[in-house]
C-alpha cells in the first residue's frame, strides 16, 4: 500500500491527503526522509566540481525536502491533535533527527566545501539573499560544531541528542498534567459565574464524560473562572493546580529535566568557546548580548513593579472588605482586580462578551489584512487533519497567495497555548512554492464560540505570524517566513494585535450574538480606555519569567533550578500575590526546546519595535495607510530571514526605536 506521505500530493493546493495519513505512515516517512537527505549530501561531496554556491548551497538547500514535507505534517498533528502513537513516535525520534542532524553537520568533508565558498564569498557575485545564505549556513555549521574534533565532537552529537530527548518529554509531561487535570463542579458552585463561563465549564465537562461541569487547565476557561468565581477555595484549587503543571511528582515532573538541560546547555556552550549559554545564543540575535537583554528587562521592570504593588493595595482593601484577614493571594488577583476594572471603567465581561464572536474576529483579522495587503480568503472544504480545523485559499488580485488553517478550539489531545507553524513553507528555488499556514489555539467552544477581549488579542497575534509566512517571497526556504532572529520573530505578530484596537474595527466587527448589534460607541470607547488597566500585573509576571530565564543561562548552570528561580524573585523583589507567567516546570517556552532558551524577552524586544511600527501608522493618521502597509511588506512581512533584521527595521521606519514607546503603550511611563 503507498504511503500517503511519499506520494506526491496532487489534490486542491497540494495540501496532505489527511484522510488517507495514517499514524504507521509517519515513522517510514521521516526515516526515508533522512535517507533521502543522506544520499543529497554524499552527492554533494562526491563531486569533483569546485564549490560554488549551486553545486553545495542550493544543493543543501533541496537535501530534506521529504524529511521537511513529512516531519510538517507529523509535528503539527503531534502538537494539535496527540494521540499515544504519535507521543511514542515523538520520543523515538527525537534522538533520531537530532543524531541525523549532527551527521549532516560533521561532514568534514560538507563543511570544508562551505567553509570554502564563505572565505571566497567577495569573488562569487552574490545576490543578497544568496550571500545572507551563504553567511547564515555557514554559521549554522561552526555554531553545531562543525569545527571540533574527536572527544569534543562526539560529547557535542550526545548532548544534543540527549537535549532532543529530554525537551520531548518536557512537553509531553506538561501535556499530560494538563489532560488529565479538572475540577468537578456542581451546579451550586457555578452561583456568580456569568453564563458564558457557565456555558464553558458545561462544554468541557461533557467532552471529558464527566456528569457535571468542569474546570480544567485550558487557559481560556480557567482564566474567566478565576476572574468570577466568588467561591475563594476553588479558586484557590484550581489555581494551584494550574501553576503546579510538571511540579506534581511522579513520571510526569519536569524539575529534573530542566535540570538536566540547563547542565546539558552549559557543557554544549562551553565546548563552542562561549562562558555560558546565553552568550552563545544571544550572539545571532538583535540584543546580542545577556547585558544588553538585562538592561531592557530592568528598564521596564522597576515601573511595572511600582505600578503592580500600588494596584496590590488596592486589592487587598477589596479582599478586606469581604472579610478576608490574611494577604492578598495569587488565587485572589483576577478576582478583584476584575471588580476593580467594573468599578474604574464600567465593564463588565459579561457584557463584553457576547461581542467577541470568534467568526466575527475571524472576519475582523482577515479584513484588516484586505485593507492592508489586498488579501482575499475564500473558504475551502476538507477534509483536514481535525473535525474542528477550518480551511481558506488566500489569494491577491486572483494569485494564489497561499492556505490558511484555522485549528481554534481547546481538546485534551492538543497542548496549551496558541502557536503559528507552517505545513509547507514558501520558496522560489524550485518554482512558486506557496505556504500552508496553520495558526491553533485553545479557546473554549460554544455556540456560538465567544472570545474575551485577550483571547480576540491572541487570534491577531497568531495571525500576524501567519502574516509573515503567507506574504514571504524569498528565494530560499531556510529564510523564509518566520526564519528571522527570535527577538524579531515576534514583531509581525505583536504588530498585528494593533489593528484589533482600532476603533472603527471594533465598531464593524465586534456585534452581538443574540442581537447582531454593534457594539455601542460607549462600551467600545471605554474597553480602549481600559487597555492598559493592570499592566503592572501583566509585565511583571513576564518580565520576572524573562529575568529567571537569562539567570538560568547567563552563567553556571543551576544544580537546582527552582532555588535559583526563588533566589532571582528574591533579588528583583517580587511581588507575594503575583507568581511567574511560566514557573520553571511548566515554563515550556524554554525547556521544550531551543527556541526561546535564554530568549523569553525576544517578546518585549519586539514590542519596542511594535509599539514604534504601529506609531509609524497613528503618524500618517490612517492605521490602513497604503503606502505604509506596502512599505511594511516589502521590507519585514515578505524579506524573511533574507536581511539583518536591524537593517529591515531601519529600512521600515528610518530608524531603530528606545523602549519610551514600549513604556507608553503599557501605560507605565508615568509609574514610579
Amino acid at each position: 500500500m503507498t504511503n500517503p506521505l511519499l506520494a506526491d500530493w496532487t489534490g486542491p493546493f497540494a495540501l496532505p491527503p489527511f484522510a488517507k495519513i495514517e499514524d504507521a505512515h509517519f515513522e517510514p516517512a521521516l526515516e526515508q526522509g533522512m535517507e533521502e537527505g543522506r544520499a543529497a549530501v554524499a552527492a554533494i561531496v562526491a563531486t569533483e566540481e569546485e564549490p560554488n554556491f549551486e553545486n553545495t548551497i542550493e544543493a543543501l538547500e533541496r537535501a530534506d525536502d521529504l524529511l521537511n514535507c513529512a516531519a510538517g505534517v507529523f509535528y503539527n498533528l503531534a502538537g494539535a491533535d496527540s494521540t499515544p502513537a504519535r507521543e511514542a513516535l515523538m520520543r523515538d525520534m527525537a534522538p533520531k533527527l537530532s543524531a541525523y542532524g549532527s551527521e549532516i553537520t560533521n561532514n568534514k568533508e560538507l563543511f570544508a566545501r562551505v567553509r570554502d565558498l564563505w572565505e571566497r564569498r567577495d569573488a562569487l557575485d552574490l545576490t543578497e539573499e544568496q550571500a545572507r545564505v551563504l553567511m547564515l549556513t555557514h554559521r549554522g555549521f561552526v555554531r553545531a560544531g562543525a569545527a571540533l574534533e574527536g572527544i569534543a565532537a562526539d560529547r557535542l552529537t550526545d548532548i544534543k541528542a540527549r537535549l532532543a530527548t529530554l525537551g520531548t518529554a518536557f512537553s509531553q509531561n506538561l501535556l499530560a498534567d494538563e489532560r488529565d487535570w479538572f475540577m468537578d463542579l456542581g451546579e451550586d458552585d457555578l452561583d456568580g459565574l456569568p453564563e458564558f463561563v457557565k456555558d464553558a465549564a458545561r462544554a468541557a465537562g461533557a467532552e471529558r464524560e464527566r456528569p457535571g461541569p468542569v474546570v480544567t487547565l485550558n487557559r481560556s476557561l480557567i482564566v474567566p473562572f478565576l476572574q468570577f468565581s466568588p467561591r475563594r477555595d476553588l479558586r484557590e484549587k484550581a489555581y494551584e493546580a494550574w501553576t503546579a503543571r510538571g511540579a506534581n511528582g511522579g513520571e510526569t515532573d519536569n524539575r529534573s529535566h530542566a535540570a538536566e538541560i540547563l547542565k546539558l546547555r552549559q557543557e554544549r556552550a562551553e565546548l563552542l568557546g562561549y562562558d555560558s549559554f546565553a552568550d552563545f545564543k544571544l550572539e545571532t540575535e538583535m540584543a546580542g548580548t545577556p547585558e544588553a537583554v538585562r538592561d531592557l528587562l530592568m528598564k521596564v521592570w522597576e515601573p511595572a513593579r511600582a505600578a503592580a504593588m500600588a494596584d496590590a493595595e488596592h486589592l487587598e482593601r477589596m479582599a478586606r472588605s469581604d472579610g478576608i484577614t490574611g494577604p492578598l493571594e495569587p488565587w485572589d488577583w483576577r478576582y478583584y482586580a476584575e471588580a476593580r476594572r467594573a468599578e474604574l471603567h464600567d465593564l463588565d465581561e459579561a457584557e463584553l462578551k457576547p461581542f467577541f464572536q470568534l467568526d466575527r474576529m475571524i472576519d475582523a483579522a482577515f479584513a484588516c489584512a484586505t485593507r492592508l495587503f489586498d488579501l482575499e480568503f475564500k473558504p475551502i472544504d476538507g477534509p483536514f487533519y481535525h473535525p474542528d480545523v477550518r480551511g481558506w485559499e488566500v489569494s491577491r488580485k486572483g494569485a494564489h497567495v497561499a492556505v490558511f488553517l484555522g485549528d481554534y478550539f481547546a481538546r485534551p489531545s492538543k497542548r496549551s497555548g496558541a502557536w503559528c507553524s507552517a505545513m509547507r513553507s514558501q520558496s522560489k528555488l524550485d518554482g512558486d512554492v506557496r505556504p500552508i499556514v496553520v495558526n491553533v489555539c485553545n479557546f473554549a467552544k460554544g455556540d456560538p464560540a465567544l472570545l474575551s477581549y485577550d483571547d480576540a488579542r491572541t487570534l491577531f497575534h497568531e495571525f500576524g505570524h501567519a502574516l509573515h509566512q503567507m506574504l514571504s517571497d524569498v528565494t530560499y526556504e531556510s529564510v523564509s517566513g518566520t526564519s528571522v532572529a527570535r527577538d524579531f520573530v515576534e514583531l509581525p505578530s505583536q504588530l498585528y494585535e494593533h489593528w484589533l484596537d482600532v476603533p472603527k474595527v471594533l465598531s464593524e466587527f465586534a456585534t452581538h450574538a443574540e442581537t447582531g448589534e454593534a457594539i455601542p460607541d460607549d462600551l467600545r470607547d471605554r474597553l480602549l480606555k481600559a487597555s492598559t488597566y493592570d499592566m503592572g500585573f501583566a509585565t511583571v509576571e513576564y518580565v520576572a519569567s524573562a529575568l529567571v530565564d537569562l539567570a538560568f543561562h547567563d552563567g553556571e548552570a543551576p544544580a537546582d533550578p527552582m532555588q535559583k528561580q526563588a533566589e532571582v524573585l528574591e533579588e528583583i523583589g517580587m511581588p507575594r500575590a503575583i507568581r511567574m507567567r511560566h514557573a520553571t516546570p511548566h515554563f515550556a517556552h524554554v525547556f521544550s526546546g531551543d527556541g526561546y532558551s535564554s530568549g523569553y524577552y525576544s517578546y518585549m524586544w519586539s514590542e519596542v519595535m511594535d509599539a514604534d511600527a504601529f506609531a509609524a501608522f497613528e503618524e500618517a493618521g490612517d492605521p490602513f495607510d497604503p503606502a505604509l502597509a506596502a512599505k511594511l511588506e516589502e521590507n519585514i512581512l515578505s524579506t524573511g530571514g533574507s536581511v539583518d533584521a536591524a537593517e529591515l527595521y531601519t529600512r521600515f521606519r528610518g530608524r531603530l526605536p528606545g523602549v519610551e514607546a514600549l513604556l507608553k503603550g503599557r501605560g507605565l511611563d508615568d509609574a514610579a
